[in-house]
């Protein structure tokens, strides 16, 4: 085993690593992120937004997405503070009802389909879900909720057709709850 040797880092590395630590930036701390993404579109509605796989939606398709969902988030009485749950694998349905979530002026609370089922169904029994998004066949895997399940690859189409994706005013402000999530040290 060779021992390695360091020298201090140089005047030059120290001005580099602060360089590229420099993260800090001020933001409109009176509007929301789904606000802040509205204003994206409006600069390059035409840019791919977000991509996976061989799946893309630029900024516009993503926002006219989570418009409809959102409205229809609303209709079951999704608003501000209500918990909208999530149990998606990475896709873009999961970023659209991240977005559509947060346009209904809901919160959402992120379940990993990986997790077992005992300990999914431990985070859903501490929760009061007003909506849980998923898919058919992870829907099976998961317990009765109080609120509504919404299987969006069984019903997007009916969504995508009844309602609108154009903007509509958010009842959400920058005070509302936007996320819950269950941390390595929650309960259960």
């Amino acid at each position: 085993m060779q021992a390695v040797i360091s020298a201090p880092p140089s005047d030059d590395d120290r001005r580099a690593l602060a360089a590229w630590n420099a993260t800090a930036s001020d933001y409109p701390r009176d509007k929301c992120m789904h606000q802040l993404f509205e204003e994206q579109v409006e600069r390059t509605p035409d840019a791919v937004a977000l991509a996976f796989g061989r799946e893309s939606l630029t900024y516009r398709e993503l926002n006219e997405r989570a418009n409809r969902l959102a409205r229809h988030l609303q209709k079951l009485g999704v608003g501000p503070d209500s918990l909208v749950g999530i149990c998606l694998n990475r896709s873009l349905e999961m970023i659209v009802g991240v977005l559509g979530t947060l346009k209904a002026g809901g919160a959402y609370v992120p379940l990993d389909p990986a997790y077992p089922e005992k300990r999914l169904s431990a985070m859903l029994e501490d929760v009061d879900l007003k909506v849980l998004l998923t898919r058919h066949e992870l829907a099976n895997r998961l317990p009765r909720i109080r609120g509504r399940l919404l299987l969006v690859d069984r019903e997007w189409d009916r969504i995508a057709a009844a309602e609108s994706g154009e903007n509509r005013p958010s009842p959400a402000t920058p005070q509302s709850l936007c996320y819950v999530i269950f941390t390595s040290g929650s309960n259960r």
